[in-house]
């Protein structure tokens, strides 16, 4: 069971973590990708999803959904961390409120169906989704419980008690 050094040395590593280099690329990447995704929902996704069949603009319309929904919470989790890093909440506060936001949240349909959408959005669902996996592992790192340490003890103690008990005997 950790202490209060325990946790102190936990939540250090786990701001170490957010104010790294990886974390700042991971931040970057996440906010270009909303942007990237916005533009191109506004522009020339407007133009190819006119272009589509009734079934596929179905398909484009829950996924452009989807993929609107993934990344918002993605740019909330993002955001949230850099406050951390930034000194404006701690990693306790942060995990608090992290529980609003939701890393599973709007996985995209069936691949076959996904085919079927314009290259671009498909393009932007993948890299929506490789963000979301380096994002949960990031977070399954920085909001780990703190391991449990059994209490090991003397392991000659049994050994010792069993010669005790012989020789009493």
């Amino acid at each position: 069971m950790a202490g209060p050094q325990g946790d102190g040395a936990l939540v250090q590593l786990s701001e170490r973590l957010t104010n790294s280099a990886a974390f700042g690329n991971l931040f970057r990447e996440g906010m270009d990708l909303v942007e990237e995704t916005a533009a191109y929902l506004d522009g020339d996704g407007r133009t190819e999803a006119k272009a589509l069949e009734r079934s596929v603009s179905l398909t484009y319309a829950t996924e452009s959904m989807r993929l609107t929904t993934r990344l918002m919470q993605l740019a909330s989790w993002l955001l949230l961390h850099r406050a951390v890093k930034e000194g404006e909440m701690t990693l306790t506060q942060a995990n608090r409120e992290k529980t609003k936001v939701k890393l599973s949240a709007a996985d995209p349909g069936p691949e076959d169906m996904i085919a079927k959408l314009p290259q671009q959005l498909q393009d932007l669902i993948a890299r929506s989704m490789s963000l979301q996996s380096r994002v949960r592992r990031l977070d399954t790192t920085i909001h780990a419980p703190p391991p449990e340490h059994p209490s090991i003890g003397n392991p000659l103690v049994p050994q010792l008690n069993r010669l005790k008990a012989a020789f009493e005997q």
